[in-house]
């Protein structure tokens, strides 16, 4: 059994995602909080697959209709509450292009979650997927917890790669899955919220310490914050995996 939740401002209620796991995003208690922990996550797949506007969609809840490729790097912040605890999730959405990829691989470094993203219409960036993953368990962490995600679901008439096909891969490897719509909004709050509640399923059967250098966790309480990050314990940490904290 879960832990009773706060009531989400826009339900009054709780959501209770598909595989029964019940989750709020933003609600008025975790906003006035402090979190209980900080994950470092990141946004990796080939340009144009909707990493960004994928983002935008959690973080803002609507569709970004003037997307262009991401340079580099950029970051978003959003809390949840997932299974009564409060995370703020930290996404790095890193640029897909070839040309960027020695910049956005030192993001990788300690991060705790990903989101794996292919375009369904798209073979191409489907078949690339093995080149993002190794990255991700190379420079992120064996460990770390990703999400396939096939985004583009409202472009089934032009699907490219089935669903039976990019399942068998996620299962192959290990990978939770779903087909994601950055347009309308369908399983892309569920996507990151399932992989916060593996995360913190790892944390609490001891498979994951949040103690250990690069885990890309952090615990929230003020508290401790100070203990973690070297400053006092009302000040925030920056964003991990921040460039000025990657070679700490």
């Amino acid at each position: 059994m879960t832990s009773p939740l706060p009531p989400c401002p826009e339900t009054g209620g709780g959501r209770v995602l598909g595989d029964g796991t019940e989750a709020c995003v933003d609600s008025l208690a975790a906003l006035s909080l402090s979190p209980d922990f900080l994950f470092k996550f990141l946004v990796i797949g080939s340009a144009g697959t909707g990493k960004s506007c994928l983002l935008h969609q959690f973080i803002e809840n609507k569709f970004k209709q003037d997307s262009n490729h991401t340079i580099g790097v950029e970051f978003g912040s959003k809390v949840v509450n997932v299974g009564g605890k409060t995370v703020k999730l930290q996404i790095w959405d890193t640029a897909g292009q070839e040309r960027f990829r020695s910049v956005t691989r030192s993001y990788y470094r300690g991060a705790a979650g990903a989101l794996l993203v292919y375009d369904i219409t798209s073979r191409e960036t489907y078949n690339a997927l093995t080149n993002w993953l190794t990255d991700a368990r190379t420079l992120a962490s064996p460990n770390i917890v990703i999400i396939l995600c096939g985004n583009k679901k409202d472009l089934d008439a032009d699907r490219e790669v089935t669903f039976l096909e990019a399942s068998r891969f996620a299962q192959e490897n290990e990978l939770m899955f779903l087909e994601t719509s950055a347009l309308t909004g369908e399983n892309v709050e569920e996507a990151f919220l399932k992989c916060a509640r593996t995360i913190l399923n790892k944390i609490e059967s001891g498979e994951l310490d949040p103690e250990r250098m690069g885990s890309g966790i952090q615990y929230g309480d003020a508290s401790l914050l100070g203990k973690h990050w070297g400053g006092k314990s009302d000040s925030l940490p920056p964003p991990i995996g921040a460039p000025s904290l990657l070679h700490r």
